[in-house]
């Protein structure tokens, strides 16, 4: 196997025949890692069982992870749907394009290897430009995760795709979209609205309290039985290959470790306390925070470091989702 293709298409404007190409190569079975407004996706056929599996075994996927599933429009989603509630049809109106999933009840017509066997499915209209036109172009579903091994940062640049997937995709049936990075940085909100009252199963770029604003209260954080409805959920995700720490005693964390010898990365508001620490300071702001992260640990892992310290984000709503991915990060190799 070859390393995969990359094609370059303009962000804000993608050139049709490009996207031609992206759409034929989805209809026949191959992958594509696309950039979406949140991270770059895996992207499969998403009622081709065989194509879906593809996406499993390039990324190293255990098969109880289910797949969110990118359509063009709210008419698309419905169609993939048992059913389609008036919460559904409010959310979408509100929030589509854009970075927000819903979970409800699976069509038939869904593969088993889409939802893990579940019976709900994740869906969302994505909110970039070339993702949309692809999706309009090939006139298909696409499954689609983030483009990287599981468990591993999230990509945000095609860069990053290559860095982690490139030896596993074929030159002869998949592509590579480079269209710069994406700008929301991180995965999208998922509720379920196959409970009552709607449960945020993955906090995102949509905050709870907006989602409250159009449908009313919505549960966060009791587990859900069964098969997972929803990606985002294992105890380690987004991880860097370094130990990373997430601590409101940073600066100290930081200097222990530096001065027993490790090679330390540190991300937090402020300079590091160390000119010996690798430093990554983000802005205070939650959306510019996001934005940046994983690129943040994708540098920091290329840098080579042992232990990455995180200064601990403010504990308020508009964090919920940069907080989630970090404990996620944290958490220790099952």
């Amino acid at each position: 196997m070859r390393r995969a293709r990359v094609i370059a298409i303009d962000p804000t404007s993608p050139d049709p025949a490009a996207v031609r190409e992206v759409a034929a190569c989805l209809r026949a079975g191959g992958l594509v890692a696309l950039p979406t407004e949140t991270v770059y996706g895996l992207a499969a056929h998403a009622l081709d069982a065989q194509a879906v599996a593809r996406i499993f075994a390039a990324k190293g996927r255990p098969a109880t992870n289910p797949l969110i599933v990118h359509v063009a429009d709210a008419a698309a989603a419905a169609r993939l749907a048992a059913s389609w509630p008036e919460t559904a049809a409010l959310l979408a109106r509100r929030f589509w394009p854009g970075p927000l999933t819903l979970v409800v009840p699976r069509a038939p017509m869904v593969p088993d290897v889409v939802t893990a066997g579940g019976s709900t499915v994740a869906l969302r209209v994505p909110g970039h430009p070339v993702a949309l036109a692809v999706l309009r172009e090939a006139g298909l579903p696409l499954a689609a995760p983030s483009a990287n091994l599981s468990s591993a940062i999230s990509p945000t640049t095609a860069q990053h795709v290559l860095a982690g997937l490139g030896d596993r995709l074929d030159r002869e049936t998949d592509l590579v979209i480079d269209a710069g990075p994406s700008p929301g940085g991180i995965e999208s909100t998922v509720i379920h609205l196959g409970v009552d009252p709607p449960r945020l199963l993955r906090p995102g770029l949509v905050t709870p309290a907006e989602i409250e604003a159009v449908i009313g209260p919505v549960a966060r954080g009791a587990p859900i039985e069964g098969p997972a409805p929803s990606p985002g959920m294992m105890e380690r995700h987004y991880a860097p290959r370094a130990r990373l720490e997430v601590r409101t005693d940073a600066a100290a964390r930081a200097k222990e470790l530096s001065d027993g010898g490790a090679r330390v990365g540190w991300i937090g508001f402020d300079a590091p306390p160390s000119s010996e620490v690798l430093a990554v300071i983000l802005p205070r702001d939650a959306a510019a925070y996001a934005a940046r992260l994983y690129g943040a640990l994708h540098h920091l892992d290329d840098a080579g470091v042992d232990h990455v310290v995180v200064a601990a984000p403010p504990d308020s709503d508009e964090w919920l989702a940069v907080r989630d991915r970090l404990q996620r990060a944290s958490a220790a190799p099952g």
